[in-house]
């Protein structure tokens, strides 16, 4: 079983700003409807909202809290049908400045908890949230956002890497397991991507030195991943699953 992306019904994690507010308007774009979740950013949530039309609607929750997931799947499945396909994109409040990151000597395991329970707890309560409409519908498209530092770890962010490392290795054993029920299960890696509010802080130097050194000579933006996210959830992917694709220009040869 297959479905267009027209006919699908999408919640994206995080989607208020940034990688998540391309990736919500990329779906909208093929006529997805589009399920805008966010935690604190309402105004930038509600404003992309609105610019999209009947296509999406925003829906708060903390996806690090399984309770509130389960609620959000149970609001898009009231107002746009059951969810078909699940994007987690939300990130944990955190700037792409190594200057302004913890070295090993001084890291805390807070820190390395802050990371883990947005990108590995808040996957993991979007999985059981959607798992049992998924199953009986016998389709699902579940795709987690990555990074390419696990290839190329030339900055200090032990807390993000190796949470999406985590992240990474529940998308394949996930994948594994729900396989059977129709769902597949993938990671999109991007690098630092020009601009997000998260990246914002990184110096100008940085983003020239990764252009120079990425073979297309020019920084991945959140569209382009976006739409390598599109791809999995795409019927050109039906059989693809666990796996995890970079996007980044070719800086890492993953």
């Amino acid at each position: 079983m297959s479905l267009l992306l027209k006919d699908q019904i999408v919640i994206v994690s995080g989607a208020g700003r940034g990688l998540g507010a391309a990736i919500a308007t990329a779906f909208a774009r093929e006529g997805a409807k589009v399920a805008i979740n966010y935690r604190a950013s309402r105004e930038r949530a509600e404003a992309l909202s609105a610019g999209l039309g009947g296509h999406a609607k925003t829906f708060q929750a903390d996806i690090r809290d399984l309770g509130e997931t389960k609620r959000l799947v149970a609001e898009v499945t009231e107002h746009f049908g059951a969810p078909t396909t699940v994007v987690h994109n939300a990130l944990a409040d955190f700037s792409f400045n190594g200057d302004a990151r913890s070295k090993l000597d001084t890291l805390s395991w807070a820190e390395m908890a802050i990371q883990l329970e947005t990108a590995l707890q808040g996957a993991l309560n979007l999985i059981q949230a959607v798992r049992p409409a998924m199953a009986q519908a016998g389709f699902g498209r579940i795709v987690t956002i990555g990074t390419n530092l696990f290839q190329n770890p030339v900055v200090p962010y032990h807390d993000y890497t190796a949470a999406k490392a985590a992240l990474l290795s529940l998308t394949r054993t996930a994948a594994s397991e729900l396989g059977p029920l129709g769902i597949t299960v993938n990671m999109v890696s991007g690098g630092l991507l020009r601009t997000t509010d998260a990246s914002s802080a990184t110096p100008e130097a940085v983003f020239d030195i990764i252009a120079a050194n990425t073979p297309l000579r020019r920084v991945t933006t959140p569209e382009e991943v976006a739409d390598a996210v599109l791809f999995f959830a795409s019927p050109w992917a039906r059989a693809v699953t666990g796996q995890n694709l970079i996007v980044d220009g070719g800086l890492v040869f993953g």
